[in-house]
């Protein structure tokens, strides 16, 4: 065992606790040793609650010593991105507008683990609204990537991509509405899902975009990301939009072998323009997989930069109509690039929203055609590793939008058809940082991208390699 409890996996600290190797207390001790050493260094936390989580903790020790095990993650201890309400808690959503917002509910997601037993440590930054894919935030300062501090995380889960990767939590919720949990997993080295819209409730999360957001984990390992999957899947009361399919045994999908499944790789878009570097983990992470069995496919996928169009022009008219009041009301209190974006969306005529609507039964049935036959897709996450906070902090300049377009071009089409993603580490640039690849599926069948992807860390070690602290 470790020396260190907080590197280890989410699933093993979680047995250990269970079996009393290790008690809550020293795990949660261990987590917040590592917070103070690298908070300093890296700003993921919006907010550290050490004598309450050490106190939980002990509660958690003592439940365990009279045999009340209260669930498959009792003791274990996780933040969240600041956007999951928890009633009596300040929830920012890395917001000026809501830094003194006190939530009088708890997300469904988040109270699904809570059940599960974990134990809180605080609460992790994000990017404004959820509203950026860099990670910057001109309100509570930029997240550091804990590989290189002056390189960005990827946003909008820009804490939980940072603090997954430096062991400061085993595991946090992210949201992924173009990318967010994605681009954070794959700048960070670290495992993360984008579910099917639907599959997770979003009671209590904060909404940006109706039709497109979704509530999914950042954790170290595929394993980690199907536990707490299974705990949060399911029908909700709370959110009519959750689906009311049943729940498939996501741990049992990550033992099963890739041999004879399809995987397809498309010949244009996804391939376009890379980074040598990651040009180069993309052939790497096909020759894993074929090693493990699979077969690869190529496909040819319908244009896919429509797919990419259609997802901000939804996602902008969405969140514009959720925060017209506010940008009424308070303007003053944005950051200038988020205004810059939510007023855009102000401006797009109902006909070319509703139209981007209409498209989307007939472009996922156009996509299902072009891959029948494979059981997913292999794609980069994006074109590049992480690019540094200086060269990607373009405010509402002129080419903000170029930026964001480019960094986020493989993730929005996922987004706009609804289906699952899930971001493995795949590599690592000369740099030094990290690269993501990521499996996309057909609606809820998050099981199978498990089961690739837990093949394929069965066999390599990119996700269990961690930073040191320079």
């Amino acid at each position: 065992m470790s020396t260190e409890p907080a590197l280890m996996s989410l699933v093993s600290v979680a047995k250990a606790i269970a079996a009393k190797k290790l008690s809550s207390h020293e795990v949660t001790r261990s987590c917040l040793h590592r917070i103070a050493e690298w908070q300093p260094r890296l700003n993921a936390f919006m907010a550290i609650e050490s004598e309450a989580a050490l106190k939980a903790a002990d509660e958690a020790d003592a439940a365990l010593a009279k045999g009340d095990k209260r669930g498959a993650l009792h003791g274990v201890p996780l933040a969240h991105k600041d956007m999951y309400y928890d009633v009596g808690k300040v929830v920012t959503c890395g917001s000026l507008i809501r830094r003194d917002f006190v939530a009088t509910t708890t997300s469904t997601a988040l109270q699904r683990l809570k059940d599960a037993g974990t134990v809180r440590l605080g609460s992790l930054q994000m990017v404004e609204f959820a509203y950026g894919p860099t990670g910057h935030n001109v309100h509570y300062g930029a997240v550091h990537n804990p590989w290189h501090v002056d390189h960005i995380t990827g946003g909008s889960s820009s804490g939980s991509g940072s603090a997954v990767a430096a062991r400061l939590t085993f595991a946090a919720l992210g949201s992924d509405t173009g990318g967010s949990i994605r681009m954070p997993a794959h700048f960070c080295g670290v495992t993360g899902l984008k579910t099917t819209v639907g599959r997770v409730s979003r009671a209590g999360a904060m909404p940006l975009s109706q039709s497109l957001d979704t509530v999914g984990p950042l954790a170290q390992t595929v394993e980690d990301c199907a536990l707490l999957l299974g705990l949060m899947a399911g029908a909700d009361p709370e959110d009519p939009t959750a689906s009311t399919l049943p729940v498939p045994d996501y741990m049992e999908a990550t033992k099963g072998s890739i041999k004879g499944l399809r995987i397809g790789v498309p010949t244009a878009f996804y391939v376009d323009d890379l980074d040598p570097e990651v040009a180069r983990v993309l052939d790497e992470t096909i020759a894993v997989l074929r090693q493990e069995g699979a077969e690869i496919v190529q496909i040819e996928l319908p244009d896919q930069r429509q797919l990419t169009a259609a997802c901000q022009l939804v996602l902008a008219t969405e969140a514009a109509a959720l925060h017209k009041r506010w940008m009424i009301e308070r303007p003053q209190d944005y950051g200038p690039q988020v205004l810059m974006r939510l007023q855009n969306g102000l401006a797009i005529p109902g006909v070319s929203y509703l139209e981007a609507m209409r498209w989307r039964g007939p472009a996922l049935a156009a996509y299902l055609a072009a891959v029948t036959g494979t059981d997913a897709v292999l794609a980069p996450v994006a074109p590049v590793p992480a690019p540094t906070i200086a060269e990607s902090d373009v405010g509402n300049s002129d080419g903000a939008e170029a930026v964001i377009q480019r960094l986020t071009r493989f993730t929005r089409p996922v987004n706009y058809l609804g289906l699952p993603s899930l971001s493995i580490p795949s590599g690592f640039a000369k740099s030094g940082l990290p690269v993501g690849m990521q499996l996309i599926g057909r609606s809820f069948d998050e099981a199978m991208l498990l089961r690739i992807g837990a093949a394929f860390q069965r066999v390599t070690d990119f996700h269990s390699r961690v930073p040191a602290l320079k």
